[in-house]
């Protein structure tokens, strides 16, 4: 990552939702030094002493010889392991790799995974990627790598071996719960280059589609928008923000994108350990869309910093959220550099929306929940989400979720097979349910629900 130095640097912390390859985190660059010391009092020298006597004894009596970094290393990984599943010890490896993702290009496949039971599950397939194109799904688990199990590896172990160089093959078995037999598939990486932002204009609507908050979203959004405009020769009659399956990635990138459809108004906060500790973002004036209506698309695999995006829009009702409920990652990590090469990072706040809700395990909810009718197996794969993870942090303010999960009753909106809504021509309900709602939203809405006066009468730019 080119601008760690600055942005470590910086007078403003610039906070990241770390979008990566292994499990999703919220990213703080910060020394280490600028860090209050812990207090060592006698109980922490007498808990040292124990983890001493323990080095001692396995360097004198394992079977094999063993050197002191290597024991070093796996008490540091199990101490941070043992704390919740996005803390975690960066070598030169994963340090390097870390900042090779956030600039938004590396070599490999294009998935977001985690760590469950010893086994990698999928968060996220990166949209037009080896992975994505495979069909690889959120939920499915990946067993096998060129044969090899990979049971017992270590996450990031397991991330470098699917990384590899543009070109070559890779094959991968992937199990999912509810198929009786594993599927065997062969990959070729790629680069993926992480280019954050696509636009397309249907039925006389703008639709963005944000694949990743990495460098530059903001300024990738707004050329979008102007494209949009340029291709139809007039404003669009309303903008769909597409944020399917968006793992997250930079907070500058996600205030920046929020502060696009905002003209004033809180974005997010973020609150740390102590009472005061406490970090807000906020709009600045001028909604680029004109206040045009706005749909924003969200599923389970919208994590983090598109969880800020959402919760920005929805609590400032500037915006109608559709699909299904978000990841609920909530917490923030800070990368603090042990050495040129080192870091830790450590979970160090959580961050909420603007009306103060956490969406820390519950996500945020749609305001329309629309199921993804065109996947054939939707009802069958099960649902993954932060709540799942080992050792998540919990909501402060626990919300039982339960009940809206479990609803058997029929929308008779969503009755349609895939192969139903196939022959009609539709290959994404939830966009297509999006596209019929624009129609139905008044254009000044969100303006006047943010405190807005009615704009005044001027000649319109459609023809």
């Amino acid at each position: 990552m080119t601008d760690s130095t600055k942005i470590a640097a910086s007078r403003k912390r610039r906070f990241a939702l770390w979008q990566g390859a292994a499990a999703l985190s919220t990213l703080a660059l910060v020394p280490l030094a600028t860090g209050a010391m812990a207090t060592v009092d006698a109980s922490t020298t007498d808990e040292i002493s124990r983890f001493m006597d323990v080095l001692l004894e396995v360097k004198a009596n394992y079977v094999e010889p063993v050197s002191d970094a290597k024991l070093i290393d796996g008490a540091i990984n199990g101490m941070l392991a043992s704390l919740d599943p996005h803390s975690g010890y960066l070598d030169a490896s994963d340090y390097s790799n870390l900042r090779t993702q956030t600039d938004g290009e590396y070599g490999g496949l294009g998935l977001s995974v985690t760590m469950e039971d010893g086994v990698v599950k999928v968060i996220a397939p990166t949209a037009d990627t080896p992975a994505a194109r495979a069909g690889i799904k959120a939920g499915d688990y990946i067993t096998h790598i060129n044969g090899q199990l990979i049971f017992g590896l270590t996450l990031d172990e397991a991330v470098e071996q699917m990384r590899g160089k543009p070109g070559t093959k890779i094959d991968i078995t992937v199990v999912r719960e509810g198929q009786d037999k594993p599927m065997e598939l062969s990959l070729t990486r790629e680069i993926i280059d992480l280019k954050p932002v696509k636009w397309e204009v249907k039925d006389d609507v703008g639709v963005l589609t944000i694949s990743s908050f990495s460098a530059d979203a903001t300024a990738d959004l707004k050329g979008a928008m102007v494209a949009v405009e340029k291709s139809l020769g007039h404003t669009p009659r309303g903008w769909i923000l597409d944020l399917r399956s968006n793992p997250g990635g930079l907070l500058d990138e996600a205030v920046g994108v929020s502060d696009i459809f905002l003209d004033r108004g809180e974005i997010v906060s973020q609150r740390g350990r102590r009472k005061g500790d406490i970090e807000r973002y906020f709009a600045e004036k001028g909604d680029l869309a004109h206040g045009e209506p706005l749909i924003v698309l969200i599923d389970e695999g919208s994590a983090s910093a598109s969880e800020i995006v959402a919760g920005a829009l929805q609590d400032q009702h500037r915006a109608l959220i559709m699909g299904e409920r978000s990841f609920g990652k909530g917490s923030v990590q800070t990368v603090l550099p042990l050495s040129d090469t080192t870091a830790l990072r450590l979970t160090t706040a959580r961050y909420y929306t603007p009306s103060g809700r956490s969406v820390q395990e519950g996500g945020i909810d749609p305001d329309i929940r629309v199921p993804q009718l065109s996947d054939p197996d939707y009802k069958d794969r099960p649902s993954f989400r932060e709540s799942d993870l080992r050792r998540h942090l919990i909501n402060e303010k626990k919300v039982d979720n339960s009940l809206l999960e479990k609803d058997d009753k029929p929308d008779p909106r969503f009755t349609a097979t895939a192969e139903e809504l196939k022959a009609k021509g539709i290959e994404d309900f939830q966009l297509h349910y999006a596209l019929e709602t624009i129609g139905r939203i008044g254009p000044n809405a969100a303006r006047m629900a943010q405190g807005g006066k009615p704009p005044a009468a001027k000649p319109t730019r459609r023809n």
